[in-house]
């Protein structure tokens, strides 16, 4: 059985991450995929780098479904994201919560990709058509080089 909370180099599977949640008393099953975009307020992105400080990554992963399991009791959580080099439409993310209910399912996946950009260890640099840049942050308050406007996420 795979392991519920990772960091990998590969590419990520939905329906295997989704597995690892499902059990006999969950009536919603919701996964959340976040994928590289290829524009952002203008900007063409050629691809993504993202790197990771791995066991704290990975530890912070864990924390935010223990934090979920106590606000949402009987939640089970699984959260994997990769790293390295990510091409546009590749999946960064996936996040998938099984819980008795719909509604609970889609509070739980909201609360844990906010949580993975205020708390996890993942850094990205963007590649541009006309430059590259370290996000030092998933909240991503650095504004363009260019003085455009704070950016998105790129797995919205």
């Amino acid at each position: 059985m795979i392991e519920r909370f990772g960091i990998t180099t590969e590419p990520l599977s939905i329906d295997t991450v989704s597995k690892t949640v499902i059990h006999r008393n969950a009536g919603a099953v919701l996964t959340f995929t976040g994928t590289v975009r290829e524009m952002t307020q203008g900007k063409q992105t050629l691809f993504l780098q993202y790197e990771a400080y791995l066991e704290m990554a990975v530890n912070k992963l864990r924390q935010i479904g223990d934090e979920i399991e106590v606000r949402w009791p009987g939640t089970i959580t699984a959260i994997w994201h990769r790293i390295g080099r990510l091409e546009i439409s590749d999946i960064a993310v996936v996040i998938a919560v099984a819980t008795a209910h719909r509604a609970e399912a889609y509070e739980a996946n909201r609360y844990a990709i906010e949580r993975i950009k205020e708390i996890v260890p993942i850094w990205k640099k963007e590649h541009w058509t006309d430059g590259e840049m370290w996000i030092g942050d998933q909240l991503e308050r650095t504004p363009y080089p260019s003085g455009q406007p704070e950016k998105e996420d790129h797995h919205d």
